[in-house]
């Protein structure tokens, strides 16, 4: 396929060799088993490509949210799934925007090493979902704890991280002027929480994606594990909401090339009637179209990662990008799956898998009708509907 001069063309080369070393029949075989890629996030962790945004001070890269983008579109273009570590990425950004010089000398250079893995965020709620004003999760502070109590539910990743950002309600919304107002950020170190007041309880799924629903009864937590000022962390935490949903952005658009590359590969050596399918237009129009699309959501991605890399507000650019490289992503897995046939639906053939892993970016992290209502409202000037 036509490329233009990639000005990150060094981290794909490096990403896609780490890759290759982790061919299909290892993401086939973790999917079956429904396991977690240990040695890939290890090697990942090892290469130092989980650290790419963690300061060079603290034994990062130093580079920003384009080049990490590039990092999770590369491990889905290349078959694997970033679900499994890209958490890394999107909670380092609240830790690095708004936690202490004590803080970030503590966590960042062994997150960077790989001696703690940062990989969850817990912020849904079981009867919240995405209305994150109302949560109910508590953390009242009692002389140099905070105990918590409450529920999440869809938290990924606990299983295999050592560390947790946690937002909870620190200020009951009865006693706030503004509902987003109250609620407070903390860093969780899950060795000691895990049986002492926080339980997990895994949640089977349509994707091999570790997920869990967690209660926290009475967990105390040190007070300096608060990250910035109390009350604040609503807003601490739609930064890395926004790194997420740009992230999650390159990923569908690595998935959506997958797709291509499989499909287009496909099509041309498939014989039918005495001709390769991919000569019929019914089967190019579709493919052209998604790819089309996959290129145009692209574009939205590298402008959703300038302006978070240069600290300007980019919400609407990361849900648009979010959305259509969900889009995107989602068409070319139909009509890579379509022109499979009965091949498609083989495991074997790893369409089923990707196609079930890219279906996800539909409705998480944030689902599409939230993302019109939010254009409609911020950017259009439409009256909230809700």
């Amino acid at each position: 396929m036509h490329k233009h001069n990639d000005p990150y063309q060094d981290i794909r080369d490096a990403v896609r060799a780490l890759c290759a070393e982790f061919p299909a029949e290892y993401f086939r075989k973790i999917d079956e088993q429904r396991g977690y890629p240990e040695e890939f996030v290890n090697a990942l962790t090892r290469a130092g490509w989980l650290a790419a945004l963690i300061p060079q001070e603290y034994g990062g890269s130093g580079l920003g949210l384009t080049e990490a983008s590039v990092i999770m579109e590369e491990i889905n273009r290349s078959g694997g799934n970033s679900g499994a570590c890209h958490g890394q990425m999107y909670n380092m950004g609240t830790l690095l925007r708004h936690g202490s010089d004590q803080q970030k000398q503590y966590y960042l250079p062994k997150i960077a090493s790989g001696e703690l893995r940062l990989q969850s965020m817990a912020v849904t709620e079981p009867s919240t979902g995405t209305d994150t004003t109302k949560l109910k999760t508590t953390a009242v502070k009692k002389g140099d704890k905070y105990v918590v109590n409450g529920q999440k539910v869809w938290i990924s990743r606990v299983q295999h991280s050592d560390l947790m950002i946690l937002l909870a309600r620190t200020t009951p919304l009865a006693e706030v002027k503004k509902k987003s107002e109250g609620m407070s950020i903390f860093v969780v170190d899950l060795r000691d929480a895990i049986g002492k007041g926080l339980t997990v309880r895994p949640i089977l799924n349509m994707v091999n994606h570790e997920t869990n629903e967690l209660f926290f009864e009475n967990l105390e937590i040190p007070v300096e594990n608060l990250i910035g000022e109390e009350g604040k962390g609503f807003k601490y935490i739609l930064d890395g909401l926004n790194a997420e949903r740009t992230l999650i952005a390159a990923e569908c658009i690595g998935d959506g090339y997958w797709f291509i590359d499989k499909v287009t590969k496909y099509v041309n050596e498939r014989v039918v009637f005495g001709r390769p399918i991919g000569q019929n237009q019914g089967v190019q129009f579709p493919i052209a179209k998604a790819f089309v699309n996959i290129e145009a959501a692209n574009l939205m991605r590298y402008k959703a990662c300038e302006l978070f890399d240069a600290h300007q507000p980019c919400g609407a650019e990361a849900n648009m990008a979010k959305m259509l490289a969900a889009d995107a992503s989602w068409e070319a897995a139909n009509a890579c799956l379509q022109f499979h046939g009965g091949f498609g639906f083989a495991a074997e053939y790893d369409v089923e898998r990707k196609f079930r892993e890219t279906r996800l970016y539909q409705v998480a992290p944030i689902s599409t009708n939230l993302i019109l209502s939010y254009v409609a409202e911020h950017m259009l000037g439409l009256p909230r509907s809700f």
